[in-house]
């Protein structure tokens, strides 16, 4: 029998990439400071000071290698996840960022195989049963092609996916719990 396949964005969905990357800037750019709840667009071009650019904000080598976990229950949850389903870790990522990636993977959840970790933009192209991600631009497409999604709350995707009514986690807390709930056929209760 075939496992379903969850597919998981790392970036603000398992750590902390934003609240970092505004850390640097603010340290950068003291004039300019930026705030997490002012990041209401998921891009960049919002940004303060001109020199803050997407390239910039994002591009600190070693940036992906210094984010926080999201929480203190996102590894054992996923490593639950992982022997209950086939699980996929699923990032955006420019060539030079995908090495920091894959070390910051193996230095907090070691159990994720290269194999399951696969880099692309365009995650609707994937095959998977349920996302979870805090993109729009990932979750919107997954939803309307009939796949389930779970959001990860951020101020850049509340305004764009409250009518869609997705369900969500704002923490990882008894995420495989809620996964098992998600996936469970209509009308058969585990």
């Amino acid at each position: 029998m075939t496992k379903p396949i969850i597919a998981v964005d790392m970036d603000d969905t398992i750590c902390h990439l934003v609240k970092r990357a505004i850390y640097h800037n603010n340290i950068s750019y003291p004039s300019h400071p930026l705030q997490y709840e002012e990041m209401v667009h998921w891009d960049t071009t919002h940004l303060r000071h001109p020199e803050s650019t997407h390239e910039v904000f994002y591009g600190r080598p070693g940036l992906f290698e210094e984010l926080e976990l999201y929480d203190e229950y996102v590894v054992e949850e996923l490593s639950k996840i992982n022997e209950a389903y086939d699980l996929i870790i699923v990032t955006a990522a420019e060539p030079k960022t995908v090495l920091e990636k894959w070390n910051w993977l193996q230095k907090h959840m070691p159990f994720i195989t290269l194999e399951q970790f696969i880099t692309c933009k365009r995650k609707n192209l994937l095959a998977f049963d349920l996302l979870i991600d805090d993109g729009p631009h990932n979750l919107i497409p997954a939803f309307e092609s009939g796949r389930k999604v779970i959001r990860i709350p951020h101020p850049w995707n509340k305004q764009q996916l409250e009518h869609y009514g997705f369900p969500q986690m704002s923490s990882w807390k008894d995420a495989k719990l809620y996964i098992d709930e998600l996936l469970q056929p209509q009308g058969l209760h585990i």
